[in-house]
């Protein structure tokens, strides 16, 4: 965040603290100007704690007018690995059930 926007940010904690208000804030915005071709570069302190890295992919879509920018994983199979589990495909494991699939498949039309 730079000078500016940690001067607000302190100046509305410092108000709303005299006014005996509390408030967590728990998105930090930071501003960002669409540039040529409608590019957009990421301020520094959000690609800081996203862990950003160039020429990482991200989903772009619009929700309730606004811009919604999710990074996408940098290994998805490593993502997929967390959630399923070991998923490698052996073809010892399987080569008997697709036997016996295609037996009865290729049996049933003949």
């Amino acid at each position: 965040m730079d000078g500016f926007g940690q001067m607000v940010l302190y100046r509305t904690e410092m108000f709303l603290s005299n006014k005996n208000i509390n408030i967590k804030v728990k998105h930090m915005s930071e501003e960002a100007t669409i540039g040529r071709r409608f590019s957009l570069v990421i301020p520094k302190g959000v690609r800081k704690k996203l862990k950003l890295r160039e020429g990482q992919r991200a989903l772009v879509r619009e929700e309730e007018g606004k811009i919604v920018i999710e990074p996408l994983p940098n290994d998805p199979y490593e993502v997929l690995s967390e959630t399923l589990g070991d998923f490698r495909y052996s073809e010892e494991k399987y080569e008997k059930k697709a036997v016996e699939w295609l037996k009865k498949v290729a049996g049933s039309r003949h």
